[in-house]
């Protein structure tokens, strides 16, 4: 008897208390859900953009982030936003620089023909419109080989450079037949009628990108002092061996060939790409002795085991 009288009175106080307290029944009501927020439109962002002109060219281009400056170039053809996922992975420790290249995405263009040397310079005039002084780079295919060229062309410009998927010539010597296929079908839809269009006009000389150029000598590339990442993947358009040409000629060069990936690896895995890259850049580069590095590591190896 007492233990229920006991329980009724506990019953009635809490009763009592719940009455007596509405916020305490207000903070168990579920805490409203907040929408996600909508996904960046990179490349045609206008909260991050600005423009400048150089040469002639009114050229489109967007920041991001804070930190060491960090240069990103996209491919023949493409834009700002084809490195939306590079963009929105380094953006939290860098600051990132991405420019629409000449006569694509928001840049516009002018009657001379585009060429890799004039592309690299384009980029060099977007440093010195920024004040940005020495910065990092990572291309990817055409803007591999603009990365390159900056460490050729304005060494003082560059400290680290990325090329994923870069090339030195147009030939079968750098790429593969079904490559070159690719480029000769592309050419062969430029019909007169296509050429006869300001779109058209562009894309001939897109095409000619491609098919005739770039035309830079192996041995050019000892002038690159930058340490370099040679990223490339084992299904590329560019040729393995051509690829591994590079990384040979290179005075301070590493070597990634990513298992089962193509020439769109920065999208179909932009974890594996950026992680890689993102170690190289945030590593002291040593240049690795074949013999010495090895020794030293089994030397560690056998210490360990006694």
């Amino acid at each position: 008897m007492k233990y229920l009288l006991k329980t009724a009175a506990a019953i009635a106080m809490l009763a009592t208390l719940a009455a007596c307290s509405p916020a305490k029944t207000e903070a168990l009501a579920p805490a409203p859900v907040e929408a996600p927020a909508a996904p960046i439109p990179y490349g045609a962002n206008a909260a991050a953009s600005g423009t400048f002109t150089h040469d002639g060219v009114t050229f489109y281009y967007e920041t991001y982030g804070e930190g060491e400056p960090l240069l990103m170039v996209h491919g023949n053809g493409a834009s700002i936003g084809s490195l939306g996922k590079q963009i929105e992975h380094f953006k939290s420790k860098y600051k990132v620089i991405a420019m629409d290249s000449r006569e694509q995405g928001k840049s516009g263009g002018n009657d001379k023909p585009i060429t890799y040397e004039i592309m690299t310079d384009d980029l060099a005039a977007l440093m010195d419109h920024l004040k940005t002084g020495p910065v990092d780079v990572i291309g990817w295919s055409d803007g591999g080989i603009e990365a390159l060229m900056l460490g050729i062309r304005h060494p003082d410009k560059v400290k680290k450079l990325v090329a994923m998927a870069a090339n030195l010539n147009p030939t079968l010597e750098a790429i593969y037949p079904e490559t070159d296929g690719m480029v000769k079908q592309i050419a062969g839809s430029l019909t007169p009628d296509v050429l006869a269009t300001p779109a058209g006009k562009t894309q001939a000389k897109l095409v000619d990108l491609m098919a005739n150029q770039p035309n830079i000598p192996l041995k050019a590339l000892a002038a690159i002092t930058a340490p370099t990442l040679v990223i490339s993947g084992d299904h590329d358009l560019i040729r393995l061996e051509h690829t591994v040409a590079m990384f040979n000629a290179l005075p301070n060069a590493e070597l990634a060939v990513f298992p089962n990936s193509t020439h769109a690896l920065p999208i179909d895995d932009p974890e594996a790409f950026n992680a890689t890259v993102e170690r190289f850049l945030a590593t002291p580069f040593k240049k690795k002795d074949r013999v010495g590095d090895m020794a030293a590591s089994f030397e560690k190896l056998m210490a360990g085991a006694q």
